[in-house]
């Protein structure tokens, strides 16, 4: 039987009707625990989202996992479980008790982003309904359904095309949707491909991505369009200085760039560590980028697990608002001191100011770029994730409402109850005093090895925000374990570690291969008084001997 089980990060997420939402929202329909107060994440001594616990008939725990690249290993070791316990007659069959909630029949099913159609109506991202519809301004009246609703990956007319959670949309230039035949790009986002949507006849064409989730960091190589591995990518944007479709893959923490003329993608920023880093392209960090915006030359990016609002002005990354991974909330005023919680949507508004859909906060903010403040003009929303501006109106897409609201841009700006949070998660608390152990444990899945065939199987990266939190240990190598030695003037700070292993199947010809992977983003305190150990789970069995 499978168990899930949502321990928050963010406050929003604590609130037990935001979890029932986000139960229906992605279909889940096995019980799910609500631990709000994060209990059975620190019973299980979890560190990261997912973490996965196998728990044999009797009770006992037999393995642990995290993040990504372990369902032929599960497969595997779950059928070695049901064998063992057929034949000791602990393994009871049958159906679960749970049965899950009816959902509400809706136009609109958890709707995603929207663009603006030449008539006034709107496109919208119908996410829940895997589909993309045609709104008539009136906001409510459907005109048109792209897609039959069904998950898939299925080119062609409107009634037979297949989405699998789209998002984001943008238009193309004229002259370049004449010359590639399609004129909108579509973020199909649990399918990780772009898809071009011809607005003559509504039909849909594949256009990058091979329908397959990329599970490491894109490099800085230019590859065909039809073949690279997407990673979820959320929202895309027309940057004219590029020329090209600017694609925020959520999954690796990276801006991608599209080439729609020459089917080609190429990594545009971003190194694949989650975080907070300004700087050069090649070198910064992001962390799940979900909305784009462009005014003039610059891309605005709404950075959704640090809070935060960013931009890309020629060839550097930059931070209009947001604290980092870990401190969230809502406060208006200074940017530098300002607070958002898990922005999924922005909008350049015609002022030159920047509209923010302030997702967990169920609010619409305002950045002003020349001032550098913050304020709020809408709140009250449920969980908004992107806005379309339209003549004195701001078109809101309400998510979790099924809806789309229209806000007055004149609206006066609200006097809000200024709020500051933490993560629940307790920190680390870190030996200040000479080595410190990093480990991380994998071993390859039965019936599969390490794969060396391009060089060493693992690869472990290490780094920290702030940098000077570490002295000694930050970089990337083969070993699974790492000495590092934190600073003793820095108190505290976040220790971001990726663990990659590849492997192989055991056969002799046609051997599947695969990847196990994992990001941390671990709080810590440096204190003379810590640990000078710190053991992190890739994988591990226990011992059943």
């Amino acid at each position: 039987m499978l168990i899930g089980v949502h321990s928050p990060k963010f406050v929003h997420e604590a609130d037990h009707a935001a979890v029932a939402a986000a139960v229906e929202r992605y279909d889940v329909d096995h019980p799910v625990l609500d631990d709000p107060d994060l209990a059975t994440w620190a019973a299980y001594t979890a560190r990261a989202w997912p973490t996965l616990v196998v728990v044999d008939p009797e009770g006992y725990v037999v393995a642990q996992l995290s993040g990504e690249g372990h369902a032929h290993g599960l497969e595997t070791l779950i059928d070695g479980l049901v064998r063992e316990h057929d034949a000791k007659g602990t393994l009871r069959r049958g159906d679960a008790p749970f049965v899950p909630a009816a959902h509400e029949v809706t136009a609109l099913r958890f709707p995603g982003k929207a663009v603006a159609l030449p008539d006034g109506a709107f496109l919208v991202s119908d996410t829940g309904h895997h589909s993309l519809i045609v709104v008539e301004p009136d906001l409510t009246t459907v005109r048109l359904r792209i897609g039959d609703g069904r998950r898939g990956l299925v080119d062609g007319s409107p009634a037979i095309a297949r989405f699998s959670e789209p998002q984001g949309l943008c238009w193309l230039p004229s002259e370049i949707a004449t010359a590639v035949g399609y004129d909108i790009v579509v973020a199909d986002t649990v399918n990780h491909a772009l898809r071009g949507l011809r607005v003559a006849d509504w039909s849909l064409t594949t256009v990058a991505g091979s329908g397959h989730p990329r599970l490491t960091a894109l490099d800085g190589g230019t590859y065909p369009a039809s073949e690279i591995e997407l990673s979820s990518p959320w929202d895309v944007e027309w940057l004219p200085s590029q020329r090209a479709v600017i694609v925020a893959m959520a999954g690796t923490h990276q801006l991608a760039a599209f080439d729609p003329v020459t089917s080609k993608v190429a990594l545009f920023a971003g190194t694949g560590h989650e975080g907070l880093v300004d700087g050069p392209l090649d070198a910064a960090w992001f962390a799940q980028s979900s909305g784009l915006a462009v005014d003039g030359e610059r891309l605005w990016v709404a950075d959704s697990e640090t809070s935060s609002i960013r931009y890309v002005d020629a060839d550097a990354v930059s931070t209009a608002v947001g604290q980092g991974l870990f401190t969230f909330g809502h406060r208006d005023g200074d940017a530098a001191q300002a607070l958002l919680q898990h922005p999924l949507g922005v909008t350049a508004l015609p002022d030159g100011s920047v509209a923010i859909a302030d997702t967990y906060n169920g609010a619409i903010r305002r950045y002003e770029p020349s001032a550098r403040t913050v304020s709020t003009i809408a709140t009250g929303l449920a969980q908004p994730t992107d806005a379309v501006v339209a003549g004195d109106y701001l078109i809101v897409v309400e998510s979790a409402a099924h809806r789309l609201t229209a806000i007055g841009l004149a609206a006066r700006y609200l006097d809000v109850e200024q709020r500051e949070y933490a993560t629940r998660r307790t920190p680390i608390d870190v030996s200040a005093d000479g080595d410190f152990a990093l480990r991380v444990a994998f071993s390859p899945p039965a019936g599969q090895h390490f794969d060396d065939r391009d060089g060493p199987a693992s690869r472990l990266s290490v780094d920290a925000s702030p940098p000077g939190l570490l002295t000694t240990g930050a970089g990337i190598g083969p070993s699974l374990e790492r000495t590092l030695v934190f600073a003793r003037d820095v108190p505290t700070g976040v220790l971001h570690v990726t663990i990659r292993a590849a492997t192989c199947d055991d056969a002799d010809e046609h051997a599947a291969c695969h990847i196990h992977q994992q990001d941390w983003g671990l709080p810590v305190k440096v204190t003379p008084s810590g640990v000078d150990h710190l053991d992190l789970m890739l994988r591990g069995l226990a011992d059943t001997s």
